[in-house]
């Protein structure tokens, strides 16, 4: 490595350089148990984060009081096998203080998003301190294979060779509908990705606005606008008009059996799940806990479907699943139903066939489902919360450009994310497997299937640490 990363030359052949590309929860994850792994003093970890922490990432580097996990915290940890972990470092570190909302009457919690992400970097920071982790403040411009390693640089001109390459970036930024990107493109206040800080500053407090997308992200604009005072009406737009939905009303242990005759098709999977919520409500309970134990044996009913079975999942049954699947905080609940008993919120189901401006104001042509007819609608404000660009991935970032071009990615055939195997190996154009580079994260969902739930990434993290720990 060069002087211009925080990482000196190898001193012997027998300490392994891993570089992990992505400082979010992901790459904390990995890093995090390779440096408490058994082997850690025959590696140099390096994460490659252009923000000033490790840890937060997309998800948790924000300062909008209005964005909580979705998760209750007693759920939330970087350790699965200590699943109160967060909820221990809470208590211990008063982090609840000032949020009166964040405890819920059944005794759950709910802190705010910034809050876990202050609790990981809690975490790594002793590994930082030693040096047994290294943050690379820089964002990754190329990545080439050269005599078996990994030649990265960075956009500060700094390069680093690494054994070992661990992919742990997300899914890329939401693309906006054409129509509205191309007709809206120099409009004030066209948000075309929310995520980023400040970016509902320009509404104001009368406008109209349309929502495009019905998600969690949907959800947390939404909770957002309330929080800074907006009044005017809002319409939330997506093909199927599923909103996300809240926790149980009550706690419940997962119930079900999907496993002792395994689904062999998306059909069945789905009549399966319909019958077990229809036993569940004959004993009292809700349809929570038998998505919970769908969660909870999803990666074994995933595996076991051909891939045909996978796609059709995601085609068809995949909005339905996401909506059940990542349910909105309580606080964030009590936001939307307020706006809709207020007659402030309307959540439709349509498509947009049409946009044009005059002036400020946002002239959009909206034809609801199942009918013929368009109905023109007039807005101040649009925000895109469409969800991930899952096949947009490999185009995303040059380096990835690269890396495929170079035939060391490709995409799965779900089209969720990279082709990975088992051990997380990514897959190359012929499918063999490269025990040098790994996929960590939301980017390997398209084998593993449940890999978008903290609690699952953080196993998957785990899996990760112990693969690469074989081979130092």
């Amino acid at each position: 490595m060069t002087s211009a990363h925080p990482s000196p030359e190898r001193p012997t052949e027998s300490r392994t350089t891993i570089a992990i590309i992505g400082g979010g929860f992901s790459g904390a994850a990995v890093a995090y148990h390779l440096a408490v792994g058994p082997k850690a003093d025959r590696a140099d970890i390096l994460v490659f984060e252009p923000r000033e922490a490790i840890g937060k990432g997309l998800a948790y580097d924000t300062a909008d009081p209005a964005h909580r996990i979705n998760v209750p915290a007693a759920r939330m940890s970087l350790l699965p096998d200590e699943p109160d972990h967060f909820a221990q470092w809470l208590e211990a570190h008063d982090a609840l203080s000032g949020d009166e909302q964040a405890r819920r009457p059944d005794g759950s919690v709910f802190p705010r998003r910034s809050v876990f992400g202050d609790y990981v970097r809690s975490n790594l920071q002793p590994f930082l301190q030693n040096s047994s982790i290294r943050h690379v403040r820089s964002t990754v411009q190329e990545v080439h294979k050269k005599d078996e390693r990994w030649h990265v640089t960075g956009s500060d001109g700094g390069k680093t060779i690494a054994d070992i390459l661990v992919i742990a970036t997300t899914h890329p930024s939401p693309t906006p509908p054409a129509r509205l990107a191309e007709a809206l493109a120099n409009h004030p206040r066209f948000i075309a990705d929310p995520t980023k800080t400040g970016a509902l500053g320009g509404v104001r407090a009368d406008d109209r606005v349309l929502v495009v997308g019905n998600g969690l992200t949907s959800a947390d604009v939404i909770a957002s606008l309330k929080y800074q005072s907006h009044r005017g009406p809002i319409l939330a737009l997506s093909r199927r008009g599923l909103r996300s939905r809240g926790h149980a009303p009550f706690p419940q242990e997962p119930f079900g059996d999907f496993l002792s005759t395994p689904p062999e098709t998306a059909s069945a999977l789905l009549a399966c799940i319909r019958a077990t919520i229809r036993a569940a409500g004959k004993e009292g309970l809700t349809w929570h806990p038998v998505l919970d134990q769908v969660r909870a044996q999803g990666s074994t009913i995933w595996k076991g479907l051909p891939t045909t079975e996978r796609r059709r999942i995601v085609r068809h049954l995949r909005a339905h699943w996401d909506v059940h699947r990542f349910r909105v905080a309580p606080q964030v609940e009590n936001v939307l139903d307020q706006a809709i008993a207020e007659g402030r919120l309307e959540i439709l189901a349509a498509a947009i066939t049409g946009v044009r401006t005059d002036g400020e104001v946002i002239d959009i042509s909206i034809r609801p489902r199942h009918t013929a007819v368009p109905v023109n609608r007039q807005f101040d404000a649009v925000v895109v919360t469409t969800g991930p660009a899952h096949g947009q991935v490999l185009s995303s970032q040059r380096w990835l450009r690269q890396l495929a071009e170079e035939d060391h990615l490709h995409v799965d055939p779900t089209g969720l994310g990279l082709a990975c195997n088992e051990r997380s190996e990514a897959l190359a154009g012929d499918l063999a497997p490269d025990s040098s580079l790994f996929i960590a994260g939301p980017l390997a969902r398209g084998h593993f299937g449940e890999l978008m739930g903290l609690p699952q990434v953080s196993e998957h993290a785990v899996l990760v640490a112990k693969r690469i720990s074989e081979r130092l």
